[in-house]
């Protein structure tokens, strides 16, 4: 084979590889960080790597600020590699104990250090989880979490932020009445909805229908794949209810509908929990599901 041929085939491949990676236009993909934390540690380049290649190129930092002691890295290098790969800083895992009133002067000030963080990488969300669900029985839990949420929204929107809800098993929001009393109970115009499609459907949500519900507040999601296992704990979150897109039982077609139908215009992460053969594999195989399941609904 000629030089010429050899760079033809080569341009082929990758023109091929490049078609089969998500649009990222209206819709952008990301993945989050905490996959890696069941792995043998790597650099957080190979991280970058990994969303670069597969399409997903906008990343949900988990455990902030440790992770960047965690892979000996700082916010101006972590911003410099992103950038060179096209790749995005989008939001954090944000997990306050908003139950505790004696400590929301703690949980505000936090909540800006986060926002100041993702600041430097141009993002506007801040991802926020309700506390763990033994927290529930403390006195008026849920309102104080819920007015706590408020105050949060207030110093997103005064940082130029948009903050939501982020439901999951085992936490204070898990069930499909406590996702509808916890946006009853906090302003629209405040706190947002930053649903978890995998932590509805565990939850016994009917996950198109929730989304419907509160599409006029979506400001960002996870789009995981899950099953319900028989055995499963009530309450109690198993990884291995986890599955690659498309593996599982959530109905993602009719999520992006309706997405579509709002003219949705953010971020979408699949933050997996497992990757039974890696996450380069994994997230191959979400970005072939993407493409030929989902762009052709709504891009």
């Amino acid at each position: 084979m000629t030089r010429r041929a050899m760079l033809g085939t080569l341009a082929a491949t990758l023109a091929r590889a490049a078609a089969r990676l998500p649009a990222n236009k209206n819709v952008k993909w990301g993945l989050g960080s905490n996959l890696w934390n069941y792995f043998p540690h790597v650099p957080f380049t190979d991280i970058l790597d990994v969303m670069k290649d597969t399409g997903f190129l906008g990343l949900r930092v988990t455990q902030f600020p440790q992770i960047l002691q965690t892979y000996n890295i700082t916010t101006a290098q972590m911003a410099q590699e992103a950038s060179k790969r096209g790749c995005h800083i989008v939001t954090i895992s944000f997990s306050p104990p908003s139950h505790d009133p004696a400590r929301r002067a703690e949980i505000i000030t936090n909540a800006k250090t986060a926002m100041t963080f993702l600041k430097e990488f141009g993002a506007k969300h801040l991802v926020v989880f309700s506390p763990n669900r033994t927290n529930a029985a403390a006195p008026d839990a849920f309102k104080t979490m819920c007015d706590c949420f408020n105050e949060i929204g207030t110093a997103a929107g005064e940082m130029g932020f948009r903050a939501g809800l982020h439901n999951h098993m085992g936490q204070i929001v898990q069930t499909p009445e406590e996702v509808d009393r916890c946006m009853a109970m906090t302003d629209p115009k405040l706190f947002a909805f930053s649903p978890d499609t995998a932590h509805l459907h565990l939850a016994g949500c009917d996950t198109v229908k929730t989304l419907e519900k509160h599409k006029a507040r979506l400001m960002l999601a996870d789009y995981k794949d899950a099953k319900r296992l028989p055995d499963a704990k009530p309450d109690t979150f198993n990884r291995e209810s986890i599955f690659d897109l498309g593996d599982g039982e959530i109905d993602f077609p009719g999520c992006h509908r309706v997405l579509k139908s709002i003219n949705y215009d953010s971020w979408l992460i699949v933050d997996l929990d497992i990757a039974r053969n890696g996450p380069r594999a994994s997230y191959e195989r979400c970005a072939d599901y993407v493409v030929n399941k989902l762009d052709p609904i709504y891009v």
